[in-house]
């Protein structure tokens, strides 16, 4: 089976905000994006998956770049 690559919008976060006494969900919602430390970048697909989970912990994220 063969994967194929979207070439869509993407968009990228960046960490700004510590996990530590927050909620579970929002700790995995985190680690989900590919953030796990504090100033780490993801560049991810633009989809509404990944839009949910930014705002989901918005406050711990700042959007850098939609491309």
């Amino acid at each position: 089976m063969s994967a194929k690559k979207t070439g869509g919008k993407t968009v990228t976060v960046q960490q700004i905000g510590s996990p530590l006494r927050r909620q579970p969900g929002q700790r995995e919602t985190l680690i989900g994006l590919g953030l796990n430390k504090m100033n780490r970048t993801r560049t991810l697909t633009d989809t509404p998956a990944v839009r949910g989970m930014i705002n989901k912990v918005a406050h711990l994220v700042r959007v850098v770049d939609e491309a």
